[in-house]
């Protein structure tokens, strides 16, 4: 997904016998996106890391279940008054939205893994509203914090370590994989200069060199289940590896925004990009710069795409009613567009503080009963007066 690195012990030649310091051969394991044909990543391994018994499911979160279908309304879900559970982040995801596409929800983990985790049904991307702390993988540790897009590639196994105080991420789990929007890049996949981003704006994760935490047991999320394993040697044994498959970290401010002489649409605000689903960045920035520009977003319908914006802080132009961890949906087949006295309000605006996360997806978004348990009622009334 992003450039190849290299870290630890690597032979000259993938795929060749290649010995520790006392002659013991290493195994190689090759972590793959796209069967054989995508990116990939290298890593060798101390002990065999497919050696795995079956063992007891004993972890997990509350996977997706439609509630009963509603009409087409716009709607916003206050996720701050949503009942959280607590306890590590394997257990507390409470997912709200969901289609074949992507599961949306909310996390809260007060305790750090006590298993480690494979997900093998999509990549995760998780974004922090509060908190922090580290992902411990076989390839490194990687370090985040409040305002970061932390990324999880499906497959990888992995452990949150949770820092001191609440935590409250944004989850975002892509069955058909995620990356960097394609027309950020050149013809060598570097991204380009006029990308709003630059591989400098990446956190990789730090190398640890081979760690044992006692930890034996892996939980696998697969075809909508969990299942569980268990190691007899420590699976973070990985002396040395290289590729372009890792977990990384995103500073939403490191987002390079643009502003035009008029509005401009969200597809400028790109910054990941998956199947049927398009993640844009809304940073703070100057505005349209037009003299007759109206820097508030013009009414639209939306007959193909379901919108949801996840909100971080700041001043909503186009929005009242909403704060930090408010979720609005905006379905497709129905116009939406700003609240009342918003659109004219905005003209002569300079500049905009607002922060938030956008998902655009194709396909219609269900909702989960605990969505329904915290929606504003009068979320559709506030557009007319």
């Amino acid at each position: 997904m992003l450039d190849r690195i290299v870290q630890g012990a690597v032979p000259r030649k993938h795929h060749i016998a290649f010995r520790d310091p006392d002659g013991r051969l290493l195994h190689e394991e090759a972590f793959t996106r796209a069967g054989f044909d995508g990116a990939y990543t290298l890593a060798y391994h101390r002990h065999r890391p497919h050696a795995t018994h079956a063992a007891e499911v004993r972890h997990g979160w509350t996977l997706p279940r439609a509630a009963p279908p509603r009409g087409l309304l716009k709607r916003h879900y206050r996720t701050q008054e949503l009942p959280l559970p607590a306890g590590p982040a394997v257990d507390a995801r409470v997912p709200l939205l969901f289609n074949a596409d992507v599961v949306v929800g909310l996390a809260t983990p007060s305790a750090e893994d006590p298993v480690y985790l494979s997900n093998g049904d999509g990549d995760d991307l998780f974004f922090v509203l509060e908190g922090g702390g580290l992902l411990r993988t076989p390839l490194g540790d990687l370090r985040f914090a409040q305002d970061d897009y932390v990324y999880v590639p499906k497959g990888l196994l992995h452990r949150f370590v949770p820092g001191a105080g609440p935590q409250r991420w944004l989850s975002l789990e892509f069955p058909g994989g995620l990356h960097l929007p394609s027309q950020w890049r050149n013809e060598t996949g570097q991204l380009r200069m006029d990308a709003p981003y630059s591989h400098r704006d990446f956190r990789r994760v730090e190398w640890t060199g081979p760690l044992d935490e006692g930890i034996r047991e892996l939980l696998v999320k697969r075809a909508g289940a969990f299942h569980a394993f268990r190691y007899d040697e420590s699976p973070l044994d990985v002396v040395g590896w290289d590729g372009a498959v890792y977990p990384f970290a995103f500073p939403i401010l490191n987002f390079q925004p643009r502003a035009g002489l008029v509005h401009l649409p969200p597809t400028w605000h790109g910054t990941f990009a998956a199947r049927g689903a398009l993640v844009c960045s809304f940073v703070p920035r100057v505005v349209d710069f037009h003299p007759e520009a109206i820097p508030c977003p013009y009414p639209h319908a939306s007959p193909d795409v379901d919108e949801i914006l996840f909100y971080v802080r700041g001043e909503f132009t186009s929005r009242r009613g909403v704060g930090p961890g408010s979720i609005s949906h905006h379905p497709a087949g129905v116009m939406h567009g700003p609240h009342p006295g918003a659109y004219e309000g905005s003209i002569g605006a300079r500049t905009t503080s607002e922060l938030a996360v956008m998902l655009d997806c194709y396909l219609p978004l269900a909702a989960t009963p605990a969505a329904l348990g915290i929606e504003d009622p009068g979320y559709q009334e506030s557009f007319v007066r």
